[in-house]
């Protein structure tokens, strides 16, 4: 079975020298989006387009699907 990660976007802030408050603030997410990455849980691809604006990057950098 498939599952998401959203590890590349943890480090891609990492790299960016960004908090998730900022990538919140900057992509206009809600807290709830965020808590959902978090659990890499599912969202909307709406949601990744708007973090890859935010952070100038890559889906790549952002997402990546798993073996679980």
């Amino acid at each position: 079975m498939l599952k998401l990660s959203y590890d590349p976007l943890w480090k891609t802030l990492i790299d960016k020298k960004m908090t998730k408050g900022q990538l919140r603030e900057a992509a206009q997410l809600s807290r709830t989006t965020i808590t959902k990455m978090g659990k890499d849980e599912s969202v909307t691809l709406d949601v990744i387009l708007r973090i890859c604006e935010a952070l100038k990057c890559a889906v790549y950098d952002v997402v990546e699907v798993r073996e679980e």
